[in-house]
């Protein structure tokens, strides 16, 4: 299943995938678990989305998306710490139509073993950004 799911994604090398965000403005979107990014570090400018919240707020449709998920033309690039989660959620994100979505061969592991920039473990939060979600107050205090 594994294979078939990456057959379909055309995936990105470490230097691709830092080349698609440089120069295309794709996204990089670290699904990694706190305790991974907390011991390795973080890719600078990716967007830290735990995996369980992928889907909804990476859907331009949701009420519940990111400011990024601008669109369903939006290149995103998933990363993983090895690359195997990383492709299954690609391929999630592609059926909710955003169809230039993929992730990198190796990982965080292969980014940072490429000599890609990495924020240190500690220089930075690591938690994902607070987000309205669907069960949290209106933080303007309107009813909703």
């Amino acid at each position: 299943m594994l294979e078939e799911t990456r057959h379909r994604l055309g995936r990105l090398t470490p230097d691709q995938a830092a080349a698609a965000a440089r120069e295309e403005g794709a996204l990089l979107v670290d699904t990694r678990y706190g305790a991974l990014r907390d011991r390795d570090g973080l890719v600078p400018g990716s967007v830290v989305v735990e995996r369980n919240e992928l889907e909804w707020r990476l859907d331009p449709q949701s009420p519940y998306r990111l400011p990024q998920a601008t669109g369903h033309g939006l290149r995103v690039i998933v990363l993983c710490n090895e690359g195997y989660a990383s492709s299954f959620a690609a391929a999630s994100l592609r059926q909710l139509g955003l169809w230039r979505a993929t992730d990198v061969i190796g990982g965080f592991q292969a980014w940072a073993a490429a000599g890609l920039p990495v924020t240190p473990p500690g220089a930075e939060p690591s938690a994902p950004t607070a987000h309205l979600s669907p069960h949290a107050p209106d933080p303007s205090g309107r009813a909703g």
